[in-house]
């Protein structure tokens, strides 16, 4: 989501997934699936699936879900073989965008990411001209309420996070990729509760929005990209600070 806060990105993903439960079912079901034919079925000895598990379970996924698409990885079940691929668009008002998708079908979601793109203002840019744009970082956010802010601060830096963010609703770490995974657990060892843990794409630098329905044009694009059903992540670098 396009907007002015990290909390208020997390309250309206929060909401969207309450609205749309079965979709994001589908689509955790298919990050779990991909990360278990790539590197196991083995959560304890695959962070990507681990992730993809957590994220699950966040969502409130019924564990026979996450048992059958871990299945699927593995090669116990069904299941059709994914392509993972990035776009990178420029949106309405100087918005960029990257959206990372999954298919069984690379030319059927091309047309169909154009099609929305076409019908909302925003076009697909060149190799590399949007992704350079970002920075891939381990996030975690903690709010205030389940955390005193030095204890967590000496936690999540003696593990290995690159940089500590206190806020009026919380607390962000941020972290290398590569040390997402043992902060991350760091955390979860220290029965801390988190808002969102994740690796993200966070913009180097914003798109200033200079009103509300230059947002609501960006927002509304993101929202659309986000509900393909081989959409498993969109970021953007817009922001409105009204």
């Amino acid at each position: 989501m396009a907007g002015h806060s990290k909390w208020a990105n997390i309250k309206h993903t929060k909401a969207r997934m309450d609205a749309k439960r079965s979709k994001v079912f589908a689509k955790i079901a298919r990050e779990i699936t991909i990360a278990a034919k790539l590197h196991g079925g083995d959560p304890d000895m695959n962070p990507r699936l681990r992730l993809a598990v957590l994220k699950g379970r966040g969502a409130n996924m019924p564990a026979d879900n996450i048992q059958r698409a871990i299945a699927r990885g593995t090669g116990d079940g069904e299941g059709a073989s994914f392509e993972e691929l990035t776009y990178e668009i420029y949106g309405p008002h100087g918005a960029a965008i990257l959206c990372e998708v999954s298919t069984d079908n690379r030319n059927r979601t091309a047309s169909e990411i154009r099609a929305i793109l076409t019908r909302n203002e925003g076009k697909l840019a060149t190799a590399g001209s949007v992704s350079r744009l970002f920075h891939r970082k381990g996030q975690i956010m903690i709010a205030r309420a389940n955390a005193e802010e030095d204890a967590l601060m000496e936690l999540a830096m003696e593990a290995g996070a690159e940089d500590f963010k206190a806020e009026e609703e919380g607390y962000e770490i941020l972290t290398a990729p590569a040390d997402f995974e043992a902060v991350h657990k760091a955390v979860e060892t220290a029965d801390i509760a988190t808002e969102s843990a994740e690796l993200t794409a966070l913009p180097e630098l914003t798109a200033p929005l200079a009103s509300e329905s230059e947002l609501e044009k960006v927002n509304r694009l993101v929202d659309l990209l986000d509900d393909h059903d081989d959409v498993q992540e969109v970021f953007s670098n817009a922001e409105f600070d009204g």
